[in-house]
């Protein structure tokens, strides 16, 4: 692997660069990634359109520009370039302020409503497993801390879809 380190000079307030050479294996897992990614925008784009309930429609779209950033994430990485993580947790907050309601009942879901929820869940734990084997296949600990960064905000989709189903009576832990 090799890494080139370039340093601005702090006079001119010009940001580091640090590139990564990725491995043939980092860029294949990266490519499956993008085509995970590129799959939960248009899949919640197109569900934000379909779904009946208001709330969720707000959810899907809060969640597809989430995936939007983290699309763009990995296509920085594949770069070679860290992705900037605090430009995802400005996506992810404004994300959060409608996931915050989405535990709040509105009545009975309807089965359109529950069968798009039930696909998102399963696609977002497929992707988050995914990470997982991508993250320990990672040689540069950056790269890595930032797909555990992306990792994270699946979880995070999978608790709000699961949080909204289990409030509208679509979801029955047992």
């Amino acid at each position: 692997m090799h890494i080139l380190l370039r340093f601005a000079n702090n006079t001119n307030k010009e940001a580091s660069t640090y590139m990564v050479q990725l491995t043939q294996k980092e860029r294949m897992l990266l490519e499956d990634q993008k085509k995970h990614e590129e799959m939960c925008v248009q899949k919640y784009q197109n569900y934000a359109r379909q779904a009946q309930d208001q709330q969720l429609k707000q959810l899907f779209n809060a969640y597809a520009q989430q995936e939007q950033q983290h699309l763009n994430s990995i296509d920085q990485m594949l770069a070679g370039r860290i992705p900037n993580t605090a430009q995802q947790q400005q996506v992810a907050q404004a994300a959060q302020n409608v996931t915050g309601t989405a535990g709040t009942r509105s009545g009975p879901g309807n089965a359109q409503d529950a069968a798009l929820l039930n696909d998102m869940l399963m696609t977002e734990k497929y992707i988050s497993g995914s990470y997982d084997t991508a993250i320990f296949e990672f040689t540069d600990a950056q790269m890595r801390q930032a797909l555990n960064h992306i990792q994270k905000e699946e979880q995070e989709h999978g608790e709000g879809i699961f949080n909204y189903m289990k409030s509208h009576g679509m979801y029955n832990a047992q």
